[in-house]
Order: structure tokens, then sequence, then C-alpha cells
């Protein structure tokens, strides 16, 4: 890993409980209700990039979902998911990974991607993701990704972030992936504060 964002984020977890940091969702409720719309079924293959210790997985696995990949820079946060998961967690690929860094060796249906992409605020990481992004789907592959909205926080977790409109998140990934839906979501933090995500669904041509 490179910049030391590994450790950075490895000493996130450590310190602080999965369910403390203001990104955590008691129920995944905005990505199970995209799944349910897109009425994919439980055998299509979905890797969670950034999915750290996201319940996410737990949903799916419950609800037979079969091909599944959880992907994280931090170890420590895969571990919170897989104590968690206990027996179901050898159901799940779980990959310790720098995305800007990582280059998947299949593809999948599903891409999704819930806080991560705004964390990289410089052009030549947005690049990289989006050669993994390239690597990792195929035409017909569905992109589920959220970001902060423009009125969302400048800062999380000591870092910088990026906030997008639907516009700008679909520019991003054009002209390989189109825009289908786009919503706002106002994300309640563990602390009580407000946060304005901005939602994308977006398909590979």
């Amino acid at each position: 890993m490179t910049d030391g964002k590994q450790e950075h984020w490895d000493a996130v977890y450590r310190v602080k409980a999965a369910d403390s940091v203001s990104w955590y969702q008691p129920m995944p409720e905005p990505s199970l209700r995209t799944l349910d719309e897109l009425h994919l079924p439980a055998t299509a293959s979905l890797i969670d990039v950034g999915g750290g210790a996201s319940s996410l997985v737990d949903r799916l696995v419950e609800r037979g979902w079969s091909d599944l990949t959880v992907l994280d820079i931090a170890a420590p946060a895969l571990e919170v998911a897989k104590a968690r998961l206990r027996g179901g967690a050898a159901q799940v690929d779980w990959v310790v990974a720098d995305i800007t860094v990582w280059r998947p060796e299949r593809g999948y249906d599903v891409w999704h991607d819930r806080a991560l992409f705004h964390f990289l605020t410089e052009p030549a990481q947005r690049l990289a993701y989006r050669r993994a992004l390239d690597a990792g789907t195929a035409p017909g592959s569905v992109v589920i990704i959220a970001t902060f909205a423009p009125d969302g926080p400048e800062r999380c977790s000591g870092l910088p972030v990026r906030g997008y409109d639907a516009a700008a998140l679909a520019a991003e990934f054009s002209p390989a992936f189109i825009l289908e839906r786009d919503w706002r979501e106002e994300h309640a933090t563990p602390g009580g504060s407000r946060q304005s995500f901005q939602w994308c669904v977006l398909h590979r041509r």
C-alpha cells in the first residue's frame, strides 16, 4: 500500500468500533433496495469495494447470494466482518487491497461502492480506480456507487473528500458506463449528524 493509506485505515478500525464510525449503517437499506429493484438474482457475482466492516455482506449471505467478494484496504475492518459472519465468512472472498493498485483477476456482475470513491481526490487516483473498474466489469455489468454530495462533508475520518452530483459522478465513468438512476440520501451518523450522499446506478455498455 502507498502514502500511508493502509496504516491510516488500519488505525481507524483498531481505535473505533465498527458501529461508531460516521459511515456506519445498522441496515444497508439503500444498497439492498437497489439490488431488489434491479431484480438481480442471488447467483449474480458482486464485489463490494471499500466494504470494510459493512453489514451488506451479511444481508446478502442471508439472502442466498453465493458469489460475493469484499475488498478493503484495512485488514482489521474485514476481520470484524468475518467474525460477525462466523461460518458464513467461508462463503465470501475477502481481499485486502488498495483499489488504486489492485487489478481484478475476474469480472463481476455487480460493482458496489458506498463511500470509497469520494476519498480519491487526485485525478491519478480516480484513473487507477477506473482501470480496476474496467478490468472487473464487462458489458451489462451494473455499478452501484454512492459518494458524498456537493453539500456533504469536506473531510471524513481526517481525510479530504470530493463531493459529486449525479452528472459529475456519471462523467467520471463515461462513456463506457451509462447513468440509469440517481438519487440523494440523507445519512444519519451514529453521532446524530446528517450527511448528504449522492447515489448512482450505471450500466456498462
